[in-house]
Formats: C-alpha cells, structure tokens, sequence
C-alpha cells in the first residue's frame, strides 16, 4: 500500500475517534420555514424534528459516508482492473537509426504504415495480506463509523429532551409567577381598602404594593427566559426562531422502578453506542497491526490482455497476453517494523480508551441511579413544602384580615411560597434529567426516553 493511502487511513481513524462535539448539537444542519399560527409540540414531536434536523447528528452521518467511502477504496486493491484501450497510428521508421542494416528499395526509410489496436486488459492482486486486513480494518471503521451515528442520535434525544425539559419549567415558573401576582394584587387591593377604613397604617399600602411590583418583574423575566428557551429549542431542532410555538407537555413525573446495579451495567455495555464503537475501533487497531506485519509477506498479480490487431480494422487479428507475477520483499529499509510498531501503539491506546470507557459507564450509570432516586426525595420533600408554604400564606392572610398580625407577615409567607414552588419546579426539572442521564447511561434513550420520563420502566 502507498504511504498516501496509510496517512489517509491513519487520519480517518483518528477522526472518528474523537469524541462527539456537544456544541454542534446545539444547532441545526436544516431549518424549516416558519408556518403561520403557533405550532404545537409534544416531547416526541420535538424528538423526532431533532433527529431530523439536528447538525451534530447530520455531520456525523456524513462521517458514516466517508468511512464508507473508505472502506471502497481498500477494496480497489483487491478487486480487479479492467481498461480498454484503443490506437490506430500511422509511422515512417528510419531503420538505420535503431542500427538495423537493411534497406527497402536502396532506402532505410520504411513506411508510412498503419497499425490499428483495440484490447481490454485486467489486472488483479491475488495475494496481499496487507491489502487484505486493511479491507477488514476498513469494515470494522465503518462498523464504527454506525455507531457513532446511533451514539449522536443518542446525544440529539438527550440535548433535545433537556431543552425541552427546560421550556416546560420555565413554562411552569411562568404561570406560578402570574399566580403570585394575583395574590400580591388581591392583597394589595384587601390593604387599600382596609388603609381607607383606616384599619391598617400606610406603610402596610406601600409594602404590599412594593411586593406587587416585584411580583410584576418577576412575571416580565419569566415570560423573557421562556421567550428565549423556546428560540433556543427552535435552533435545536431546525425550526426559525420566529416561529410561535406552544409545548403541549407538561412536566411529567413518576417513580423509577427498582434497577439492579449490575443487571444495567451489563446492559449498559452491551447497547452504549460509544461503546460499541470504541471496541470497533480496537478491532480496527488490531487489523492495522496485521496488515502492517502483511508489508513484509510476498504478493502475487495477474494480468492479461486481448484484443485485435493489424494494420487497418478489417484486416486485424486476434491476439492476448497472459502474465503473472510474484513479489517478494527482501529489504524495505525498516520501513515495515516502523508501521508495525505505530500500529501497536495505537492498538495500546483504543485499549486504554476502551478500559476508560468502560469505566466511565460505570460512573454514569450509578451516578444516574443515585441521581434519580435522590431527586425522587426531594420531590417529595419540596412537594410538602408547597402544601405547607401555601397554607402558611392562608393563615397570615387570615390573620392579616383580622388585625392580629401585619402586612410583612403575609409578604414574608408569600416569599416562602415563591422559594417552595421554585424549589418544586427545579426538583421536577432535576429528576427527570436524572432519567434523561439514566437512559443515556444504559444505551437506550431514543427507545426508552418517554417511557423513564413517565415513570413506566
């Protein structure tokens, strides 16, 4: 194999096995025009327009052409060649000048003559060890190569569950902050009243209008986070961020049922598509490591021809050539000890990587486990505080009414309420990441995202 062909090899390994960049995922390879009216988009719609249209996983499909197109090229040395050549000349030949003593009438000059010949000829490499693994080597690449693509689609349902997750959570702090302004106002209104009834001081008036105002603000940036998650998901998933679009999922939640530890692992390992790849990509190393020790091993061609040939078309004759040849190599300079021993350390490094790899898996999936189930605690916990906080601000409302407690009483239930219902609505959000997290870890997000989401599996 040329040393052109080895650098394009070698540069193609090292390509895919460069991790995923995160960021390219962030962004679309293909944005549809807006339509009129407000979209509507449920978690599975938003999956399967990412998929779709996502750039990290549209660039690494294109990935997936060039193995393939690598793979063909490692063919070629293999298959055979076949060309077909055709020639009519015309020649006048000075004998004397090739240092032949004849002459043609008194003259050494003979011609002008023509000679017509048309003949296909094949040539075929029918040993090469080294062209032979670099075939597999090629194959296991793209093998790897599918992976990669199953491993970005993977990556396309997590990024574009998140972002989807996240405009459902700012959906709810939304109409949580829009709740709390009705309360502040309602409140703020009982004080007027009460302030020309002279029951309560104006400094209650001013407090409770204070509060109000925040309130007010509070709505404002919710309603500009929303605004911007909702341009950040269009840019996910190939929409125009003019496009009016309304998420028709709420915030889903649901119970994990019980995983055993090592049950997930094995699964992890054996569905991971980054996994999968990587034990390609070592099968590749070690194929490298065989074709390299294949350069020192002999070779075998065969080649041939047939055709006609005259000296006009009609009166041309057939003839062929067959011929074969065995090269062996002697000495090549060091040249295949250098490419075996690169070939091993490459093979050393995919095995370090695979080892990290899995390893790493480890981590995520117990990580995810304990995340999930720590998340489902505080669920729980903050859900508690919501019932408590909100029957907190009834009661200093009540109070308040009754004169036996001040307006700052309320304004500080109120405040509880707001960091219960915060804490509430990010307890959500981190769950349901933590699922989100857990599927990635085993390997099987596209298939199984709604069903972790809902709490089914």
């Amino acid at each position: 194999m040329s040393s052109t062909y080895e650098q394009q090899q070698q540069y193609q390994d090292a390509t895919l096995s460069q991790p995923l960049q995160v960021q390219q995922f962030s962004g679309s390879g293909i944005v549809d025009k807006p339509v009129p009216g407000v979209l509507k988009l449920s978690l599975l719609d938003v999956i399967n327009r990412g998929i779709k249209h996502n750039l990290g996983l549209l660039l690494s499909q294109q990935q997936t052409e060039t193995a393939r197109a690598q793979r063909w090229r490692s063919m070629s040395a293999l298959l055979p060649n076949v060309a077909i050549r055709s020639s009519e000349t015309v020649q006048q030949v000075n004998l004397a000048a090739f240092g032949i003593p004849f002459t043609v009438n008194g003259s050494t000059i003979v011609g002008p003559f023509a000679i017509f010949d048309a003949r296909p000829a094949v040539t075929e490499r029918l040993l090469d060890f080294n062209a032979f693994n670099r075939v597999r080597a090629a194959s296991e690449n793209e093998k790897a190569a599918r992976f990669t693509v199953d491993d970005a689609r993977e990556l396309v349902v997590l990024v574009v569950g998140n972002q989807y997750l996240l405009a459902v959570a700012d959906a709810a702090r939304l109409k949580t902050a829009q709740a709390e302004l009705a309360t502040a106002k309602a409140i703020f209104e009982r004080t007027a009243s009460m302030k020309k009834a002279g029951v309560v001081p104006q400094i209650d008036v001013l407090r409770t209008q204070v509060e109000m105002q925040q309130r007010q603000q509070r709505v404002l940036a919710a309603q500009n986070a929303l605004q911007q998650q909702h341009m950040s998901l269009e840019r996910t998933i190939g929409l125009p961020v003019s496009q009016q679009i309304e998420l028709t999922d709420g915030i889903p939640y649901g119970p994990v049922q019980q995983i055993n530890v090592e049950e997930a692992l094995q699964l992890a390992y054996s569905r991971r598509p980054e996994y999968l790849a990587a034990q390609s990509r070592k099968r590749v190393a070690e194929l490298q490591v065989k074709a390299a020790r294949g350069e020192a091993l002999p070779t075998l061609d065969l080649n041939g021809d047939y055709g006609v040939i005259g000296s006009t078309v009609g009166s041309s004759r057939g003839t062929f050539s067959v011929g074969a040849g065995l090269r062996i190599p002697i000495f090549q300079g060091g040249r295949v000890k250098a490419d075996v021993l690169q070939a091993q350390s490459i093979l050393k490094q995919q095995q370090m990587r695979l080892e990290d790899l899995r390893a790493r898996i480890e981590f995520e999936v117990r990580s995810a486990l304990l995340d999930v189930r720590t998340s489902e605690d505080q669920i729980a916990v903050a859900k508690q505080s919501v019932e408590l906080s909100a029957d907190q601000l009834k009661q200093a409302q009540d109070r308040y009414a009754a004169g036996v407690a001040g307006s700052l009483d309320v304004v500080q239930a109120q405040e509880v309420v707001t960091g219960a219902n915060e804490t509430y609505i990010q307890a959500l959000y981190l769950n349901n990441v933590a699922k989100l997290a857990l599927a990635r870890g085993l390997g099987v997000v596209e298939q199984e995202t709604r069903a972790f989401l809902e709490g089914r599996k």
